[in-house]
């Protein structure tokens, strides 16, 4: 037996701080128009977001008393009846095949990138070679990566203006 929810439905709990954040997020926000304090824009601002944040709760208390009838979610979840033959038993078995194709496609990835990362071995890394120039050096350095290989790099400097 289903129990009966009367007023505020099955989040009572939600509802009840969602009302709580707009009370207490409208009485900051309040506050800091009509108190004459130092800090009357951070009531204000605290106020709003406290308020914002009560649309979470409000949220959660909809979503959370939706109902849905059972037969809406017979294809959503795998309540499928079980009928002999018809329709019913085309998309089963359509259904069943699918599953099939796609846990092996799944499992099929899994394999291959488990062998690739275990066969790739430290040669095939690639070493990059860096070098720091001062102001008054004019001549690209040359560096040498793991395939021997000469790279020019340009000069490059930085300027900052004295404050």
């Amino acid at each position: 037996m289903e129990p009966a929810y009367r007023g505020l439905g099955r989040c009572a709990c939600c509802f009840w701080l969602a009302v709580a954040f707009d009370v207490i997020g409208l009485a900051v926000l309040l506050l800091g128009v009509f108190v004459n304090i130092f800090f009357y824009d951070l009531l204000i601002y605290a106020g709003a977001i406290v308020i914002f944040l009560s649309l979470i709760w409000w949220v959660f208390w909809y979503s959370g008393n939706i109902e849905v009838p059972p037969a809406e979610l017979e294809d959503d979840v795998g309540l499928l009846k079980k009928d002999k033959g018809g329709v019913r038993g085309i998309s089963g078995a359509v259904r069943r095949l699918s599953s099939r194709v796609s846990s092996g496609i799944r499992s099929s990835f899994r394999r291959t990138s488990t062998r690739a990362n275990a066969q790739r071995s430290p040669a095939q890394q690639v070493a990059v070679a860096m070098a720091t120039m001062g102001p008054q050096e004019n001549t690209p350095h040359v560096g040498s990566s793991a395939a021997g290989c000469d790279i020019e790099m340009p000069h490059t400097t930085t300027e900052s203006s004295p404050t």
